[in-house]
């Protein structure tokens, strides 16, 4: 197909230049599509995990078993009015939304959906993701400030706390991850774990993988670390003020966070998109989704923690911990030769 389409381009008389944006494009609208759809079944698989756990049924009326619930719940979203608080910093507070949904689909970029599959290998891909996953303080923040509430803004600035002090730990498990394979690119992780299950990095990296992982659902807010949202507390966190679509975009961005995360997960820790017999895009939606329902599973057990259990979670276990299997995949690496 892209060579197809490159004989097209040359016909027309257009450069590489002109190529290479359309393909970016293209690859750009397949992963807002893909992250869009996802989202959608996203929505409703949490409701009816929520439901299996709670002992009731979750969406059952708006089509068959309830399918259609969340596409009429996104139908109500986009007809509602949207409300801009008279206070508000009106530029910052349109702005805010955006750069969280920009974040969260920026991640795609070097995430592999199988050999050779995605939109860019770049040869600093793990230094990129953790650039990108700073961008939700940002967004955090300037929801809370301009919106020009005070439960908007404690939410923010606690949300902004949680997620610098948790970016520390999986920062340093990514490392970990880097050097087991001697490389920052996402396609030389996944290289580096082809030849089967023993090959994998969960193995030798397990402590790795349990930072990571506590670390990415306090990342992304997922519940039990669900504090920039505490509705119990601060009436909704720093979204308060949102309505309609807007409020819907940073719905729609935390599940978009929530694959990334999974995804992720299984690049770093289990082979990415490796795996016999099947595709190697149907091993990677089998182990992103694993994830995904391992997040809700534990979304749906555990109660949201207190914000002072949750720093001290952060500074004093997580952090000693990944320095701890930092310098044991230091010590790995070298007597592996």
């Amino acid at each position: 197909m892209t060579d197809w389409l490159w004989g097209l381009f040359q016909q027309w008389g257009l450069g590489e230049p002109a190529f290479n944006a359309f393909m970016g494009l293209i690859k750009g609208v397949l992963v807002v599509a893909f992250l869009a759809v996802n989202a959608l079944l996203l929505i409703y698989l949490e409701r009816k995990v929520s439901g299996y756990i709670q002992n009731r049924l979750g969406p059952t009326r708006t089509g068959p078993k309830g399918l259609l619930q969340t596409l009429a719940d996104a139908v109500k979203l986009l007809s509602k009015e949207d409300v801009i608080p008279s206070g508000a910093d009106r530029a910052v507070y349109i702005l805010a939304p955006i750069v969280i949904f920009a974040a969260a689909t920026a991640l795609w970029i070097v995430i592999p959906f199988g050999p050779q599959t995605m939109v860019q290998d770049l040869n600093i891909g793990l230094i990129y993701i953790s650039a990108v996953t700073g961008l939700s303080v940002l967004a955090f923040l300037m929801a809370g400030w301009s919106s020009n509430n005070k439960w908007s803004l404690l939410g923010s600035m606690r949300s902004a706390a949680q997620l610098i002090s948790y970016e520390v730990p999986l920062v340093l498990s990514i490392v970990a991850v880097g050097m087991m394979a001697g490389s920052l690119r996402l396609g030389d992780i996944v290289a580096a774990q082809q030849g089967g299950i023993g090959n994998w990095f969960i193995f030798p990296q397990i402590l790795g993988f349990i930072v990571f992982f506590t670390a990415g659902l306090a990342e992304i807010n997922r519940a039990p670390f669900d504090l920039p949202e505490a509705e119990s507390e601060l009436v909704a966190g720093f979204n308060t003020e949102y309505s309609g679509f807007r409020w819907g975009v940073f719905f729609v961005a935390e599940y978009a966070n929530l694959v990334a995360f999974s995804a992720l997960a299984a690049t770093f820790f289990f082979g990415g998109p490796t795996g016999p017999v099947l595709p190697p895009f149907v091993w990677f939606l089998i182990k992103t989704y694993f994830f995904i329902l391992v997040a809700m599973w534990i979304r749906w057990t555990l109660p949201r923690i207190r914000v002072d259990h949750l720093m001290n979670l952060g500074w004093y276990v997580l952090i000693p911990l990944a320095l701890i299997n930092l310098g044991w995949t230091g010590l790995y690496v070298v007597l592996r030769g």
